[in-house]
């Protein structure tokens, strides 16, 4: 008897179709540590398409402090923050962020993805508005479907449409506007400005996912918020671990009266086992590396520009993008798949973005850089995907310029 559920699985094949015509680009295995070099199948292949920019996984100081503490606590914590999974080392940790992002306090939770869903579906309640870019990551998306709050968007960085959306909200109700700082496809920045000028004429409030911020913008890596200026003006802070930071984990950082309440209410929080000691370790030891090279972010910008400049100089369109994140518009989701596969084949690793998460005529490559990237990789990463343009013709399409709010 097939039931309803075995039906449903059965009938999703869209990947195997992708995979019999020898094109797949997901689950890709590295067999080595994640660097500007990795090895695929034995063979060598270079790396633009790791979020780690400041070049931090295979840093001698964050094994040492891996091991250091596997050493010391162990290699699990065996239980939540909540109740028995504390350890000195994660308030040493927060302490550290908190001064990091110019908050009072900070809060580690075990995933990225787990802060969103903690703080954005715990803050707001059954009354109350979450306004979202409609380009902001997806766990945000997931926090606000967990909350009782209303959500409303607005079209990306569209500050005449955010205003509307304040201005259909009641006044004396919560109205938490949450964008990334840098969008994690398009490469852009939040119009923080804009935002937070919006929020203190609505009486709102602003939170700022930093993913793809940390370690990229502001002083010494602390964010978009610092970028601007702004810190004391966003209420919250998120950021994750996965990115600049070389580990896994996330934290959201803000007053301590918001970090009372999170520790108490944030369900992703109470309800998951916090993260391990060596992960702990070696984001304190990332964040110290981060302060004290700050050439490491200097680095990472100045192949961000040599590498936007090769891009454009022969051909692509590399949309609105101006931060190390740089897409690569394809326009064409077989194209895409097929320029993916083809680099790769030719030793250079990006990754694809198509339908349904872009629509087929955004589709694109994300192309990534980091600061341990050389002028010489950069240069031949340039020559293999535009060679493979120009074969499967991604020139002979007309460009279509995108309107940029």
């Amino acid at each position: 008897m097939v039931t309803p559920l075995k039906q449903k699985m059965m009938s999703y094949n869209l990947p195997q179709q992708v995979q019999k015509m020898g094109l797949y680009p997901f689950f890709r295995t590295i067999e080595s540590e994640q660097d500007t070099v990795v090895k695929i199948g034995g063979k060598d292949v270079l790396m633009f398409g790791s979020n780690s920019y400041l070049g931090l996984t295979n840093h001698p100081k964050l094994k040492e402090a891996s091991i250091a503490a596997i050493n010391k606590y162990g290699s699990g914590c065996a239980g939540s923050r909540f109740l028995n999974g504390t350890l000195d080392i994660h308030l040493e940790l927060e302490e550290k962020l908190a001064k990091l992002v110019g908050k009072e306090g900070a809060l580690v939770f075990s995933t990225g993805y787990q802060v969103n869903l903690g703080v954005i579906s715990s803050i707001p309640g059954r009354h109350d508005y979450l306004i979202l870019d409609d380009l902001d990551h997806a766990c945000i998306i997931d926090g606000a479907r967990l909350s009782f709050a209303k959500v409303m968007k607005y079209t990306h960085n569209d500050m005449e449409a955010l205003e509307k959306c304040l201005s259909r909200c009641e006044a004396d109700k919560i109205k938490l506007i949450v964008v990334d700082g840098v969008f994690s496809m398009e490469g852009d920045i939040a119009n923080l400005p804009e935002i937070v000028r919006l929020a203190e004429k609505y009486n709102a409030n602003v939170m700022v996912d930093d993913a793809h911020g940390l370690g990229v913008l502001g002083a010494n890596g602390s964010g978009t918020a610092n970028h601007f200026g702004l810190t004391d003006k966003v209420d919250l802070i998120m950021g994750t671990f996965s990115k600049s930071l070389a580990s896994i984990g996330g934290f959201i950082a803000a007053d301590l009266d918001t970090i009372n309440f999170l520790k108490h209410n944030a369900r992703s929080l109470i309800f998951s086992a916090s993260i391990a000691p060596a992960n702990a370790a070696s984001v304190i030891a990332a964040v110290d590396l981060m302060q004290s090279e700050p050439e490491r972010i200097q680095n990472l910008w100045d192949n961000t520009h040599y590498a936007m400049s090769a891009l454009k100089a022969v051909g692509f369109d590399t949309g609105h993008s101006v931060t190390p994140i740089i897409p690569i518009l394809i326009r064409d989701d077989y194209k895409t798949f097929s320029l993916t596969k083809m680099a790769l084949d030719r030793g250079v690793f990006v990754n694809p973005v198509v339908s349904p998460a872009v629509p087929s005529t955004s589709s694109l490559i994300r192309y990534s850089l980091m600061a341990t990237h050389t002028k010489e990789q950069i240069d031949r990463s340039v020559e293999v995907l535009s060679g493979i343009a120009r074969e499967i013709g991604v020139f002979d399409q007309p460009q279509v310029m995108e309107p940029h709010n």
